[in-house]
């Protein structure tokens, strides 16, 4: 096996006008070095717009840090390492265009032929000036978040090699392995049915394992020197070059009566999607049609600017855009229930969505509405725990210093692709000759217990034990397309895929069985392993070895298509589905240092159903930690395009210490058409987190945060500034 490392452009924009790569080839145990003119086919790749140049070539036109210039495999990591460095390249350098903001001005320089703006993203519901002229109170902020680094626990790697009769492997950890099978096979100019991708365990993703990261550089050289070939980034690579959570500035005007209720919501947003769309566009459309919360307003207008920059690129990251757009809305409906002086919870309940609602889609709400109990849950909780006023400042009795108060906030997440993508999974059931069920589909597993949820599934319609249950994922040539793991989306689309197929075997068996035995088929019955045919108890291994015999493999296939949903702007249903969810954080401000510690967090998720408890409630567990984290500590530092965070050791992640005391409600509103009415838990769990958190920081200290993360500094200089007004 040899060892491959990429050159990268490591400046943020530029024109390359020369690479020279001799001293790398002439190194001892250097076995290929390619650039971008030996790229077989396709020069380009990307998930929906082919933008993300495999390499730079001579002429063209550098865009961000992590751009490809050449890439090397040698016999061994260090001596391509070596390579890497021997490569020299002459570049023109550019004006960098450093934020979406920037990016929108009429004379910023334009870093893609087309413009900046990937794309205009427009909510409209009711008529605005007439809903503000109905409020009775109007107020409006600007909000700020920062780049976050998924900060997955394995880097990025591939192993690619050719096999027999020139066919491609690729071992990797990936979200998407048809989407990469797609992607490889139109830069090598293979046809797809040439190219497998192998699926492997992998240590995280949270998105950040959707765009194509070393699969197509791997697949190149293998197919260069035709023999294996493994590329593994390092930390540093891997936080320059793969796509980020996107940074955002929203701006937020709302109007509302003097009884609480919202008459109009006004949002502007600009989103810094990188140098390449990845999955901009999907991301802050989300944003944006997330952007007046989990509520009915009448009049609703939003704007969103997707745009181009020379920083890395921004994709999909858990909360895909809502969690950005829940900081802001949840913030101003906590200071508009100040300026009314409502109970934010009250606030809340009188404006959530509920059965009968219509979102700012145009979407009507008939079921598989939870909102509303998961906000009385946490409420009635924080009541017993922190007494009839738990939004008071309490000081510590033994330390002045340090006030307590829980803040309270509220989100909503769409379930599936939505917005009028065919939303599809494809999954196989066969029973083996050792009498146990495989499932099988290409969805990943990335740690969130989809294997669990197959298997649970698939034994409920099966009437078997989990043992007689194993689940294959992930392996083009074995397992059908089970879609993206993204969007909240493989329990309700997979998990029905596994659901209908695994009812079509039992069905089959049954036929199979009634005709060999001259038996009604609904007179036999499957449990532990055994078909129970009057009372004669037949093995399913049994079972299975006779139809082989037979020239009949037990094997059922089917594709379960999600309902039709429409695209934004069309009216209708935009998603199959949401789940909503309800938190209470409870924060300790030190008034002297500004170090904001949360103690407790109370939580309501409205799932649909709980297939599987446990993993579910890991799931929650695991989202409200990261939320803490992009709340108080992570921030990935970008200036003027060159990466700042370029080592973990300077990107702060919450360690144990942070993990609060957690209470965890289950709310289960089932929804008509999800797998005995289960949607999506990935994500809503991690959305209201932040908002929680800064609205509790606010009552314990009267200090807005309109900026992520929490910066402890202005916390203290913002107090001293109170004192010195009080004084």
């Amino acid at each position: 096996m040899l060892h491959a490392r990429v050159k990268r452009a490591m400046v943020p924009a530029g024109i390359l006008k020369k690479i020279d790569v001799s001293r790398a080839v002439a190194l001892s145990g250097v076995e290929a070095v390619l650039t971008a003119k030996d790229i077989p086919a396709e020069k380009n790749h990307g998930l929906f717009v082919r933008d993300w140049p495999v390499m730079i070539d001579i002429g063209e036109e550098i865009r961000y840090v992590g751009d490809a210039l050449a890439i090397v495999a040698a016999q061994t990591r260090e001596i391509a390492t070596k390579a890497i460095d021997l490569i020299q390249f002459e570049y023109e350098p550019l004006p960098v265009v450093s934020s979406a903001v920037q990016a929108h001005q009429p004379k910023t320089r334009k870093i893609h032929e087309k413009g900046n703006l990937l794309k205009h993203i427009k909510v409209r519901k009711g008529d605005m000036p007439e809903g503000f002229a109905e409020a009775d109170v109007v107020l409006e902020h600007t909000y700020f978040t920062n780049p976050n680094d998924h900060a997955f626990i394995e880097p990025e790697c591939s192993i690619a090699r050719m096999v027999d009769n020139g066919k491609l492997e690729i071992y990797v950890g990936s979200q998407i392995p048809y989407s990469d099978r797609e992607q490889v096979s139109k830069v090598l100019g293979l046809p797809e049915e040439k190219v497998r991708i192998i699926g492997q365990l992998i240590g995280g993703g949270f998105g950040g394992k959707e765009d194509i990261a070393g699969q197509i550089h791997a697949a190149l050289l293998a197919q260069k020197t035709k023999k294996p070939v493994k590329l593994l980034f390092d930390r540093h690579e891997s936080l320059i070059v793969h796509p980020k959570r996107h940074a955002t500035q929203i701006n937020i005007k709302i109007g509302a009566k003097s009884d609480g209720k919202l008459v109009a919501v006004e949002t502007e947003l600009h989103g810094d999607t990188g140098a390449y769309a990845s999955l901009g566009e999907k991301v802050m459309t989300r944003a944006t049609t997330h952007s007046s919360g989990p509520y009915e307003v009448p009049n609703v207008k939003i704007d969103c600017y997707a745009m181009l920059t020379n920083n890395p690129p921004a994709g999909a990251f858990r909360g895909f855009g809502v969690m950005q757009s829940a900081f802001a809305v949840e913030s101003i409906m906590d200071t508009l229930a100040e300026e009314l002086q409502i109970s934010p919870i009250e606030l809340r309940k009188r404006n959530a969505l509920r059965i009968g609602s219509v979102t700012n889609t145009g979407q009507l709400l008939r079921n598989s509405v939870g909102l509303l109990e998961c906000i009385e849950k946490v409420e009635n909780a924080l009541l017993e725990k922190a007494g009839p006023d738990p939004f008071k400042p309490q000081p510590d009795p033994d330390d002045p210093s340090i006030i307590r108060s829980w803040g309270f906030a509220v989100a909503y997440k769409n379930t599936g692709l939505g917005g009028g993508a065919p939303d599809k999974a494809g999954a196989e059931v066969e029973l083996l000759p050792n009498g146990q069920f495989e499932v099988r589909s290409a969805s990943a597993e990335l740690g969130q217990g989809l294997p669990t949820v197959l298997q649970l599934i698939a034994a409920e319609e099966l009437n078997q034990d989990c043992d007689q249950v194993s689940v294959l994922l992930s392996d083009t040539d074995l397992t059908p397309d089970g879609g993206p793991t993204t969007a909240s989306r493989q329990t309700y689309v997979t998990g029905n895929a596994v659901k209908y197929a695994s009812k079509a075997m039992r069905d089959l068996l049954a036929l199979e069985l009634a005709e060999r035995y001259d038996i009604s088929p609904e007179k036999i019955e499957f449990r532990e392993g055994l078909a129970q045919i009057d009372r004669k108890q037949i093995p399913l291994a049994t079972i299975s070895q006779n139809l082989r015999k037979d020239g009949i493999v037990p094997q059922v296939s089917y594709t379960y298509w999600a309902p039709e949903t429409k695209p934004l702007g069309q009216g209708g249903d935009m998603h199959v589905a949401f789940s909503f969810a309800a938190q209470a954080a409870l924060v300790e401000v030190n008034t002297i240092t500004g170090e904001v510690k949360v103690p407790e967090v109370i939580v309501a998720n409205d799932v649909g159903f709980a297939i599987n408890p446990l993993g579910l409630q890991g799931q929650v567990e695991g989202g409200i930690v990261m939320g803490i984290g992009h709340a108080l500590v992570e921030d990935f530092v970008i200036e003027e395009g060159e990466v700042i965070t370029d080592r973990l050791a300077k990107y702060r992640i919450p360690s144990i210490y942070y993990t609060p005391k957690i209470t965890s409600f289950i709310v289960e509103h089932p929804t008509s058409d999800g797998p005995y009415g289960a949607k999506g838990i990935g994500e809503i769990c991690l959305i209201p987190t932040i908002p929680a958190i800064t609205n509790a920081i606010y009552n314990a200290i009267g200090i807005r945060v309109d900026k992520l993360p929490v910066d402890q500094e202005k916390l203290v200089l913002e107090l001293q500034k109170k004192k010195l007004q009080i004084a």
